[in-house]
């Protein structure tokens, strides 16, 4: 059932998240899953602060690891697994990576581009398009993002 493999893989992303959380960065993750053998492909946290990167979001970091072991950057065929709904650059970067679909945890209503600013995935305008899926694992996705920002505002960061 595609919504038990939609909550496995998030665990999965959530995981990454923690990991870039416990890293002092903040905490988003993705895993890239192909769909005919639930492989996963690539994982990545955010590495931002780490190095210096501003690149160096989840996604870009799941979706190199992706195409180095896929041995192509065409990743169709793929799920990309989100906590947190992709910025402008991230949401581009799965369109060129030609995944089949995105599905995310929480919204980003200040910068993401799926649904809250812009339906970038979905724009006929561009020469590739993916399915989005919202909301998967979302209270918990969003509840470690405002964990960490408390901590933070907490240490007078």
């Amino acid at each position: 059932m595609e919504a038990e493999r939609d909550q496995r893989a998030m665990r999965l992303a959530l995981d990454e998240a923690r990991v870039a959380a416990l890293r002092g960065e903040v905490p988003v993750g993705c895993v890239l899953v192909e769909d005919a053998t639930e492989r996963v492909l690539g994982r990545g946290h955010n590495l931002r602060e780490l190095l210096g990167d501003p690149t160096a979001h989840a996604e870009v970091v799941a979706l190199r690891a992706a195409a180095l072991a896929r041995g192509s950057w065409r990743l169709d065929g793929v799920t990309a697994y989100v906590t947190l709904e992709p910025c402008a650059m991230c949401a581009g970067a799965l369109v060129n990576a030609r995944v089949r679909r995105v599905v995310y945890g929480c919204d980003d209503p200040r910068a993401g581009c799926l649904r809250s600013l812009y339906q970038l995935g979905e724009d006929a305008r561009l020469n590739h398009r993916y399915e989005v899926t919202a909301g998967v694992l979302g209270e918990e996705s969003a509840a470690l993002l405002k964990g960490f920002f408390r901590a933070l505002r907490a240490r007078g960061a």
